[in-house]
């Protein structure tokens, strides 16, 4: 069921996206060669309790998992697309690597999602537009979201994003809604046809987030933690991911440091 938040609801969203973004942004700050990935995670939850709030995935437990999920953020490096887990067999950064650093924050019982993608050092060309292209699809997507649109309206804009740099789109994984929970309906797809979907109404909070990689877009579970999701072929993908209400005007979007 696709839910409407109410304005007491978005003003909680609101300071809760502006923590998160801090938390992320200073946590993308410490990707740097020699860092362990279970130190990143380790700032990141004591950052969270320091900002009042607590992560909106330590413990979660999606359908179908055989385990909640064990870490306070999501840490996945280079052909790792989501859900890579920093602390259970933690590794160092390397230069040269690509790193997601996504997390979820619940502040006063509101949900709030974020995702951004940074390169270590110096790496080629082609990968630098990789995260580019994925950056700016976000921002594509962003601007369909208003009331009146529909759902399908941010997935074509996305979809074009990715086919103007000649990406692919990493199959089966997708945006959604947020606020009351971690994963709200409705499920937000990276490709589709415009006019199509559920229709954008005022109050709707969505996690847009889009996916790109170089390869043929399959993706694997990884047996090992089954959280991991990575590209079937190990090429190297790219996330971004911002928390967005919908209004009767532009887009709000939250998880950003005002």
């Amino acid at each position: 069921m696709i839910t409407i938040k109410t304005a007491e609801d978005i003003e909680k969203l609101r300071e809760g996206g502006k923590r998160l973004a801090t938390i992320v942004a200073e946590t993308v700050a410490m990707v740097k060669p020699g860092v362990m990935t279970d130190e990143l995670s380790d700032y990141a939850g004591r950052r969270m309790r320091e900002l009042e709030g607590t992560s909106a995935f330590l413990n979660y437990k999606p359908m179908g998992a055989k385990r909640p999920f064990p870490s306070t953020i999501c840490l996945s490096i280079n052909d790792a697309i989501v859900h890579g887990i920093p602390d259970e067999v933690p590794v160092a950064i390397e230069v040269g690597d690509i790193v997601t650093v996504d997390a979820g924050f619940i502040y006063q019982g509101m949900y709030t999602d974020h995702a951004i993608t940074v390169a270590v050092g110096t790496v080629p060309k082609e990968v630098e537009k990789l995260l580019t292209a994925t950056r700016e699809a976000l921002q594509s997507g962003i601007k369909m979201a208003r009331a009146g649109n529909r759902v399908g309206d941010i997935s074509a804009a996305i979809e074009a994003a990715a086919n103007d740099a000649g990406l692919t789109i990493v199959e089966g994984l997708a945006g959604h809604g947020v606020g009351y929970a971690v994963h709200e309906d409705p499920y937000v797809p990276n490709e589709g046809r415009s006019g199509t979907g559920p229709e954008l109404k005022a109050g709707m909070v969505l996690a847009i987030e889009p996916m790109f990689c170089f390869g043929d877009g399959r993706i694997i579970l990884d047996k090992n933690d089954g959280y991991t999701y990575r590209t079937r072929d190990g090429s190297l993908s790219a996330q971004f991911e911002h928390t967005v209400v919908i209004t009767d005007g532009d887009p709000e979007v939250i998880t950003l440091i005002k």
